[in-house]
């Protein structure tokens, strides 16, 4: 699309640009959303693995890990205490500041019962932590020890007792990291499959696999498809169906393009269905960032192919009115990731309603929290912040309510139930079991 003043050598690039300004096509671009036909098509594929995971376990998880993987697994899972591992000591440190960090923030949102009188009766909450929880750090297309220490921590936190880590095998054994990481949390099982049948395998529970009531963690297309399926029977809970990652970045005039452009990238790093949106009011910005990423791309890379394919077909720089538009743009698309590169960052999030997590200010890249500022990385993609929260100590628990009923109260307010029962027609048994502690 022609932006007034952009050149012909920048049109000609291959990030797309959109001009917004002052409508709301961006409801029925088809850039930001995913296929239907590919969804359809992602599912009836997992829908298969999952079929034949439950009724062949442990053999169909061999046969598919070799199909996809192309390895032979000799083994499912492994016990990390089992093994000695020989870390760098900058590795370690690296991690171990990392993890005391995370552990500081998610201790903050530790759960306590509680009791209330409502009209002289005993009213509370008691909070129970899963009994046993699946963490899946994807291994892929790349390797993300950091999962590990974002879905265990706050497990380990929230008192789960059982908790089994769940990752791709590799052809050279599973990474040291990741056993050393498991030894450090204290993890007693990892489980060495991924994807979809991974997912499919810590769900159902195999002759070799334990049984997870509740599964965490990112994944590809198919590890979220899974999750969401098998959530979908009932038989397993997840944080969220999160799939590919993504970043929104609000900008106005004052932004560095040069930071923007390096925190698209990043996103785009992840892998080739990675999203990379710079929302903006400043049609100067959007030719300088795109300069930015041309100039970076022509750079030696080892992942430069994945992140031009991302930027070339997920990605795109969006050009509004004002910061009001953005925001409404960003609000509507929910994302993964939002960064806030304004004058005044907080006014605008004051405004965010949908978003997974929100870094703000210059100096606030998303990589600080993949990483190590704290927060949990583990979030809602694909629009899912509309009706999800990102991982926390709360996802690892179930809400109990009770209540202790006074003779008094029973007495009260059997004629207010007996009215509500009859206009529901179950006067005959609901009101009679008050009434009969009456008589």
């Amino acid at each position: 699309m022609r932006l007034e003043g952009l050149s012909e050598s920048l049109l000609s690039m291959a990030i797309p640009i959109k001009d917004f300004r002052g409508t709301k096509a961006f409801l029925n671009d088809p850039i930001f959303f995913r296929s239907k036909e590919e969804l359809e098509k992602v599912e009836t594929s997992v829908l298969e693995i999952l079929q034949s995971v439950q009724e062949q376990g442990d053999e169909a998880i061999l046969s598919l890990t070799k199909k996809f993987d192309g390895i032979e697994l000799r083994e499912l899972q492994i016990k990390p205490s089992h093994f000695s591992t020989d870390i760098d000591k900058a590795t370690q440190d690296a991690f171990l500041v990392a993890k005391k960090n995370i552990e500081e923030f998610h201790k903050a949102q530790i759960r306590n019962d509680w009791e209330i009188e409502v009209s002289g009766n005993r009213l509370g909450v008691k909070y129970v932590p899963m009994d046993s929880v699946c963490v899946y750090a994807p291994g892929g297309t790349a390797l993300y020890p950091s999962s590990i220490l974002m879905g265990v921590i706050p497990a380990k936190i929230a008192g789960v007792k059982h908790i089994q880590i769940c990752t791709p095998p590799q052809k050279e054994g599973i990474p040291p990291i990741l056993i050393w990481l498991a030894q450090v949390l204290e993890v007693d099982t990892l489980v060495t499959v991924g994807g979809a049948q991974g997912i499919a395998g810590v769900s159902y529970g195999t002759q070799t696999i334990r049984k997870s009531d509740f599964v965490v963690g990112p994944g590809n297309k198919y590890v979220a498809s899974a999750k969401a399926i098998l959530a979908g029977q009932g038989i397993i809970g997840i944080e969220s169906p999160a799939g590919p990652s993504e970043v929104v970045v609000i900008a106005d005039k004052s932004a560095k393009a040069k930071w923007i452009a390096a925190d698209l990238l990043s996103q785009a790093e992840h892998g080739r269905d990675s999203r990379s949106i710079l929302a903006t009011d400043s049609s100067e910005l959007i030719q300088e960032v795109q300069k930015e990423i041309q100039a970076a791309l022509q750079l030696p890379g080892k992942r430069n192919e994945m992140k031009q394919f991302a930027i070339d077909n997920n990605s795109c720089l969006c050009l509004f009115q004002n910061l009001d538009e953005a925001i409404e743009f960003s609000n509507f698309l929910g994302p993964e990731h939002l960064e806030i590169q304004t004058e005044k960052p907080e006014l605008l999030f004051d405004k965010i309603s949908n978003a997974g997590s929100v870094f703000l200010g210059e100096f606030s890249p998303v990589a600080m929290g993949d990483y190590i500022s704290g927060t949990n990385h583990v979030l809602p993609t694909s629009g899912y912040s509309r009706i999800y929260s990102g991982l926390g100590v709360d996802s690892f628990y179930r809400r109990i309510t009770h209540q202790t009923i006074t003779k008094e109260s029973l007495s009260s307010y059997y004629p207010l139930v007996k009215k509500m029962a009859e206009i529901e027609g179950l006067d005959e048994e609901h009101a009679r079991s008050i009434k009969v502690r009456l008589d």
